[in-house]
């Protein structure tokens, strides 16, 4: 099989021939059609704290058709299309069993979907409803990542919610707050790129005022947010969001930041703000993710801007570390355009 494969750190990834993964007892082997080209992948080739080993294949929001089981796989079968939850862990543990295998002791993030084949346990795949395309099962997980943002923040009917970062998780959170009640949902970034697609996603305003972003988003909001979700990963927002939310508000943290960051205590301590970090998801919100598409819902799928041949991988992978108006970015295996 092909696949885009991660070489060393600073270097594009490479277009390889590599052999065709076989199943484990408890494993399938999906046929990839489509996989979501994510930020985290960006900060792995970029960054030594995530561990990446030369002969990696990134790729952890794909879809497809299983094509092999192994003997121990009885709830399965070859033809059926998932969505693949990234979550490699034991399967035994409290953790597993309760819906949570991100939590597992054993987790890894698997990728694989940067393949024309993957192999996957079993338990990881979610059968997608008739109606539902693999291009959906491919956004299934950044949406799922910000149910989980949200469903932590507590965000409750009526309120009014700032969202740091118009990037895909961003703009999915804006979706779910709006679905879940949230009265007013401003998107603030410091480029006017993702502006319409934020409206598209549910979002009732935007802001993009670099040079005084906290008073312009008060204007915006007509008050202090109840809820600064920080989407963007980039230090200083932190800060920021402090100034932004409201006495007793929560700051929401899903950017991915791996650099210092330095705020002051006491601007947080004085209005008794709630600090919540969010990462992954559980097996239950993904399944809810999933839902939201089989009933139809259309504002997720403008988060798709482009699909892209695995034979332009590298060059695109490469063009998405700096500011594009790219949104979500697809991987089509060329044998399988559907």
């Amino acid at each position: 099989m092909r696949a885009a494969v991660f070489h060393a750190l600073h270097r594009p990834l490479e277009v390889r021939e590599l052999t065709d993964p076989t199943p484990g007892a408890d494993e399938v082997v999906v046929q990839v059609e489509r996989c979501g080209i994510c930020g985290s992948d960006l900060h792995m080739t970029e960054d030594a704290v995530f561990g990446l080993c030369p002969g990696d294949v990134l790729g952890h929001e794909y879809a497809g058709e299983i094509v092999g089981c192994g003997q121990e796989v009885t709830s399965l079968r070859p033809g059926q299309r998932v969505s693949v939850m990234p979550f490699r862990s034991c399967g035994r543990c409290l953790s597993c069993l309760s819906g949570e295998p991100a939590w597992c002791r054993q987790m890894v993030l698997e990728g694989g979907g940067y393949g024309e084949y993957a192999a996957t346990a079993a338990r990881q795949c979610i059968p997608l409803p008739e109606g539902v395309s693999t291009r959906d099962g491919a956004i299934v997980e950044p949406l799922a990542v910000a149910l989980h943002g949200v469903q932590l923040s507590g965000l409750r009917p009526g309120d009014r919610v700032l969202i740091l970062g118009a990037g895909p998780i961003g703009l999915a959170v804006a979706f779910w707050a709006r679905r879940f009640g949230a009265r007013q949902v401003v998107v603030q970034d410091i480029a006017r790129y993702q502006e319409a697609r934020a409206g598209d996603m549910g979002a009732t305003g935007f802001v993009c005022a670099p040079d005084e972003p906290v008073a312009a988003a008060t204007r915006q909001l007509g008050g202090e947010a109840d809820i600064v979700f920080e989407c963007a990963g980039v230090p200083g927002l932190i800060a920021q969001a402090i100034e932004q939310v409201r006495p007793h508000g929560t700051i929401l943290l899903l950017g991915l930041c791996t650099r210092p960051d330095a705020f002051v205590p006491f601007a947080a301590l004085s209005k008794e703000i709630r600090l919540q970090t969010a990462a992954f998801f559980s097996r239950r919100e993904y399944e809810s993710a999933l839902d939201v598409l089989d009933a139809g819902a259309v504002e997720p799928r403008h988060l798709i801007t482009e699909m892209v041949p695995l034979a332009n991988v590298p060059a695109v992978f490469e063009a998405l570390k700096s500011r594009t108006r790219q949104c979500k970015v697809l991987i089509s295996h060329e044998q399988q355009q559907l």
